[in-house]
């Protein structure tokens, strides 16, 4: 009892002081009693706290909750405590995994789209936005319902198409597999193969040009040739031409204008420097004509000789003499450049570039081999080497038999090099100058790897018709 006649006389002087001086009221105490608020005395309007259902058997409580008012000089009124209920519980490891799954999977209610917005969601509009998707993912897309499915026979979807930008080079590939599934893309902005690609015909027909997403198919064994888009499958089989040695021949295709909606022209050029043009518009050959005379054949070509376009003009690489032949599809001009290859040159291809000619190929001395790539100098007429591929991998090549194709268009090549050890495809960049090496391609539900035996350069485009 005399502590607690003590207590009430401390609480007393603190009071006093607290009315005297007028302080802020103190901090809330870790105790799970409860101070109520300050008594406003009307007359003169300072604060004075006072306690009420103190426990006279709680009194170290109590002095501990002064001492500690005291001490900051300030008291806050607490809320009542609630007893500590039991500890959580430990959950399995199957509760947590479907917490968190069905956390993850919930989605506010502003975020759910409303079905009556979004079905009067302009029509145009979403053509453009579609149209604009990567090619990859608007087939993808076209799974979804059969009126995506439809929106290349629209003829409003084929203009927002025709607006927009020709996207980044693909490359359609043969493989050394059979007929039906021979065939695949490669994506090299994803660095992606997609199988398999489409096949105009179970016949041997090898890809020899292409122009606006077109792509032209010569068979030598049955002598025709095709042209089709391999996205689209849209398909042509031109023709009977007067072709004599098919074997003989190689193939350029150039565009009438900026796409296809203009129609397209595919020219022959033999040997013995005879030629025929088509033009899709006529849908016929124009008359076969010759070189002229002041163009020396044969022109060592064949069909695995590859042509490039720079605007309306086919250039093709000849042989005794090195140089280059080329041919206006409009004017019908042909000339003839007389231009010394590099030394030590083998297995070497044009190549086009924003209007520059490149050539590549192979420099092989002594048991070294390296790719080289030139630029063509037009006050000049030689050859400049500008990049070569990198030492690191040209050692690879030391003392074996390498042998080269290249497959170009519009800046990017790629490069098959094959020997009894090694088969390997690289691509390049003209412009950024970067060299890559293709990632291997195994058909799907499959294990072997596939071989490329040869691939043709091409621009994917939905709306282009054969």
């Amino acid at each position: 009892m005399e502590g607690l006649a003590m207590l009430g006389q401390l609480i007393g002087q603190i009071q006093d002081l607290l009315q005297l001086h007028g302080s802020p009221p103190p901090p809330p105490p870790p105790s799970h009693f409860r101070l109520l608020q300050p008594h406003l005395h009307p007359d003169d309007h300072h604060r004075r706290w006072c306690l009420h259902n103190v426990d006279y058997t709680s009194t170290d409580h109590y002095y501990s909750l002064v001492m500690a008012a005291g001490k900051s000089g300030s008291c806050k009124m607490l809320e009542p405590f609630e007893p500590p209920g039991p500890p959580p519980s430990k959950k399995s490891r199957k509760g947590r995994t479907q917490e968190k799954l069905h956390g993850s999977t919930a989605i506010p209610e502003a975020e759910v789209m409303e079905q009556d917005i979004w079905k009067e969601f302009p029509e145009d509009l979403l053509e453009a936005i579609i149209a604009r998707l990567p090619i990859a993912s608007f087939f993808r897309f076209r799974s979804v319902c059969r009126k995506w499915n439809s929106l290349l026979e629209l003829q409003s979807f084929s203009q927002h198409c025709a607006e927009i930008p020709q996207g980044n080079t693909w490359f359609y590939a043969f493989t050394h597999d059979n007929v039906n599934s021979g065939t695949m893309y490669y994506d090299p902005s994803m660095r992606k193969w997609h199988h398999p690609a489409y096949r105009p015909t179970k016949m041997i027909a090898l890809p020899v040009a292409s122009a606006g997403g077109l792509v032209c198919f010569l068979d030598i064994g049955h002598r025709k040739i095709y042209v089709c888009n391999p996205l689209t499958r849209s398909f042509k089989e031109l023709p009977t031409g007067s072709v004599k040695v098919w074997s003989r021949i190689t193939v350029g295709m150039t565009l009438n204008g900026n796409s296809t909606t203009g129609g397209y022209k595919v020219m022959w050029v033999g040997r013995d420097g005879e030629y025929e043009v088509y033009d899709s518009v006529k849908n016929s050959w124009s008359r076969p004509g010759r070189m002229p005379s002041n163009i020396k054949v044969p022109l060592s070509l064949n069909f695995l000789s590859q042509a490039v376009s720079v605007d309306n003009t086919l250039c093709f690489m000849r042989s005794d003499p090195e140089g280059i032949v080329s041919y206006n599809m409009d004017t019908g001009v042909c000339k003839q450049f007389i231009i010394p290859a590099p030394l030590h040159l083998s297995d070497h291809s044009l190549a086009e570039w924003k209007g520059r000619i490149m050539l590549v190929g192979l420099l092989t001395k002594n048991a070294a081999t390296c790719v080289c790539i030139w630029e063509l100098q037009k006050m000049t007429l030689l050859w400049k080497e500008v990049d070569r591929m990198p030492n690191v991998w040209c050692l690879e090549f030391y003392g074996k038999h390498v042998r080269m194709t290249c497959s170009g268009n519009k800046g990017l090549l790629m490069l098959q090099l094959r020997s009894r050890q090694m088969n390997r495809l690289v691509t390049y960049n003209v412009m950024s100058r970067e060299w890559l090496k293709v990632p291997g391609s195994v058909v799907p539900r499959g294990r072997k790897q596939q071989r490329v035996a040869c691939c043709i350069a091409f621009n994917p485009c939905l709306t282009a018709t054969a």
